[in-house]
């Protein structure tokens, strides 16, 4: 008989009611409402946990690490318990041919009913190496991806290097790292992006949910991202956003304005920019993010960052709730040039009140 979810769970001492709230808390944090906690908790009682392959590229594994030292105490317990995690030659205890003849038997056995787990991304450069930039089992990672991919149910890119290529095809890119869905002979299997150097774990936890749940993968923006934890942008939800539409900026890292909280924009913020669930789901267990913690957003989440300029100069032009693209020094100036109108239509309006006052016959004249 093969375990469910819930029964992992409650074998390992997670009672009912926690059981609950961690439905609760990922329909939530999904964006689907109280209404399909039920749903979610129903899934995971009755079916059975889906087998996966978790293959390493090129990267640095902070995917993972994000993964298993999440804070919330339920979520580390998902890669054990939802998941038949049946491959991951980082965290398991078997190695060498053992460890590899996991993958043939994976395949054989769940054909078409498996999802490949990427983190880290090939290196393609066949031609000057032979591949050897990133060996598994004393065969290039290529050959790994392309057997594994080709039964596979779906294939989720965890973090930037799966889904981007990250700092590993910044330029000039000697191993041809390449993304993913990039790959050739990569087979037919639906792939689904979660980028960030790394992931939030609660957004990695969710999108495995979600296909626990509804059997199908999530919404996907035109990038293959998931919409529940993509569609907006860092700065639409960030608690610093009046200062930038107020035309408040820190102008040094330690400067009154920074001091006070204001806009980290001209200190090279990419949060406008940047696609991810940050500024609402946070990390450490929702405490904070890199702009709470007074760093500038560096886009992590968004293709080729690492090339797109350094990380402290900040961008040249922004969308601005003014309804034209201007820089952060015009934000500024539209900011004070609207105030300053206000403080001036003010200052007329209660300079003419008091004539009223001191010159009744101005008052009745008016009138008439």
């Amino acid at each position: 008989m093969i375990e469910t979810f819930y029964d992992v769970m409650r074998r390992q001492g997670i009672t009912r009611r926690s059981f609950l709230k961690y439905c609760s808390l990922t329909a939530a944090a999904m964006g689907l409402g109280p209404a399909f906690a039920p749903k979610i908790a129903h899934a995971m009682e009755s079916k059975p946990r889906i087998p996966v392959l978790w293959l390493h590229g090129l990267e640095c594994t902070c995917c993972s690490e994000s993964f298993i030292r999440s804070a919330h105490p339920l979520v580390k317990d998902v890669i054990l318990s939802m998941i038949s995690l049946d491959y991951d030659d980082t965290i398991m205890a078997s190695a060498g041919h053992e460890a590899e003849a996991i993958i043939d038997e994976t395949i054989e056995k769940y054909k078409g009913n498996y999802i490949l787990a990427c983190e880290g991304n090939p290196g393609l450069d066949e031609g000057k190496t032979g591949g050897m930039s990133c060996i598994i089992g004393g065969k290039p990672y290529t050959e790994q991806l392309r057997r594994a991919a080709k039964d596979a149910m779906a294939i989720i890119s965890w973090g930037s290097c799966a889904s981007w290529g990250c700092v590993q095809a910044a330029r000039p890119n000697p191993t041809r790292a390449t993304p993913i869905h990039k790959v050739p002979d990569i087979g037919n299997a639906p792939i689904i992006k979660v980028p960030g150097c790394p992931p939030i774990a609660e957004v990695m936890t969710g999108v495995v949910t979600y296909i626990l749940t509804f059997g199908k993968l999530p919404s996907l923006d035109r990038q293959g991202r998931p919409l529940m934890f993509y569609s907006q942008r860092i700065h639409d939800k960030c608690y610093r956003r009046p200062h930038f539409d107020a035309g408040q900026f820190a102008e040094a890292w330690d400067d009154e304005n920074s001091r006070k909280g204001y806009c980290l924009y001209k200190m090279g913020c990419r949060g406008p920019t940047t696609y991810n669930a940050c500024s609402t789901v946070r990390w450490n267990g929702g405490v904070s993010f890199p702009i709470q913690s007074g760093h500038g957003c560096i886009g992590c989440s968004e293709e080729n960052f690492w090339d797109n300029g350094p990380f402290y100069e900040r961008l040249a032009d922004v969308h601005t709730p003014l309804g034209v693209e201007s820089n952060a020094d015009k934000i500024g100036f539209a900011a004070a040039g609207v105030v300053g109108t206000a403080i001036a239509a003010h200052a007329a309006a209660s300079a003419l009140r008091r004539a009223r006052v001191a010159d009744p016959e101005l008052t009745s004249q008016n009138r008439k």
